[in-house]
């Protein structure tokens, strides 16, 4: 794979990586940094591909780990400093992301990279490195948990 071809490919799934990110983060400007560092360590690994068709889960995979990071970075900084009061206020409360972010991690991540990224149940499954039927066991299983939780309220 050439310099110019990873551009052009990684540029292709601009949209599809931002959609992730944003559902992963809850933010928008946090979801376009997470993309532009995805990208940036994609490019510095581009080389190390061995299968280039392979290469949108790879770069979404990528992406998880950056969003990963993210997150963590966040929860060591909430245990350091106490929230605002008006940081409740800001809080997008729509029920569905209400409801994503109580889903356990594993089952959050499937339906983010079914539904939200657009991805099969086999590119799902390679950007997870799980069994394609463990997938389809944990969509099952979020899509229910996420089914009774919007119907009660």
């Amino acid at each position: 794979m050439t310099e110019q071809e990873y551009i052009r490919r990684a540029e292709s799934l601009k949209e599809q990586l931002y959609r992730c990110a944003a559902v992963y983060l809850g933010s928008p400007s946090d979801a376009v940094d997470a993309v532009d560092e995805a990208f940036y360590k994609g490019f510095l690994a581009y080389s190390k591909l061995r299968q280039p068709e392979f290469f949108d889960t790879w770069l979404t995979r990528i992406l998880i780990n950056v969003c990963n990071s993210e997150l963590r970075r966040r929860k060591r900084e909430l245990a350091v400093a106490e929230l605002p009061e008006t940081a409740q206020e800001e809080f997008d409360a729509l029920p569905l992301k209400e409801a994503l972010r109580r889903l356990p991690k594993d089952l959050r991540d499937v339906i983010i990279l079914r539904y939200f990224t657009g991805l099969t149940l086999e590119e799902t499954a390679q950007a997870l490195d799980i069994p394609r039927g463990t997938v389809s066991t944990r969509q099952k299983k979020a899509l229910s948990l996420l089914r009774l939780e919007l119907t009660d309220e």
